[in-house]
């Protein structure tokens, strides 16, 4: 994680993890909900070190963000 969030933009390997696995799984994302919450766990990361104002292209918004992982964890 720590060297994930050092990258530039930060988080976007696991960006690019996600589209790699689209990708292969003809573009299924149900296939990739492992990237995905890796993502969603650096963006997050992201959000607290460096305040909610940030931003890289490879993360949504912080209040989107935080909306997505409460659907995820609710199973929406």
């Amino acid at each position: 994680l720590s060297e994930d969030l050092k990258t530039d933009p930060p988080c976007h390997p696991r960006a690019c993890a996600i589209q790699s696995c689209i990708q292969k799984n003809n573009y299924q994302e149900a296939k990739c909900q492992k990237e995905i919450d890796a993502l969603y766990e650096c963006c997050n990361a992201f959000y607290k070190e460096k305040g909610d104002e940030a931003s890289t292209v490879s993360c949504p918004k912080a209040s989107l963000l935080r909306l997505k992982m409460k659907q995820r964890s609710e199973g929406v």
